[in-house]
């Protein structure tokens, strides 16, 4: 019998022109659906860094973290305990492309019309619903909020 495990994942609203960039991904226990760019951190790595890493595996973009809507904890449909940090971005380079296996398609949403998405059509739902009502009700924060004093940036 497998361990529930603590998992720390970091996702990313990259925001261009009033729109949000959403992936499907369509892997092992997860099938057609919706959800930010996201991934696990690292051993020893800052968010800061997954975050940016995990944008570029997924969408082939290089990203400058805007801000924050918070840190959202809840248990994942197979009861592992996930810790997600939920940055925002924007682009800074690189260009559209599917990298990493399990993502089939990405598309730019208002997120009025993210908010009217169906749950089954996207990925732990209840989070990504939060984190859109944050991102429409502009409860954003700044990145200064985590300490970064022993972190060097890539």
């Amino acid at each position: 019998m497998e361990e529930n495990r603590t998992i720390i994942i970091v996702s990313v609203s990259i925001i261009n022109n009033g729109k949000v960039l959403i992936i499907k991904e369509n892997r092992k226990n997860i099938i057609n659906k919706w959800n930010f760019p996201s991934g696990h951190l690292e051993n020893g790595e800052h968010p800061f860094i997954t975050a940016k890493r995990e944008v570029k595996e997924e969408t082939g973009l290089d990203v400058y973290l805007t801000g924050t809507t918070g840190v959202y904890n809840f248990f994942s449909s197979k009861g592992d305990y996930i810790m997600l940090f939920h940055f925002t971005g924007e682009i800074c380079g690189g260009s559209l492309y599917f990298q990493e296996a399990g993502i089939v398609e990405s598309k730019w949403v208002s997120i009025e019309e993210l908010s009217n998405y169906e749950n089954h059509k996207l990925r732990e739902a209840p989070v990504i619903k939060h984190i859109v009502h944050n991102l429409l009700k502009n409860n954003i924060f700044s990145n200064k909020i985590y300490n970064k004093q022993l972190i060097k940036e890539e």
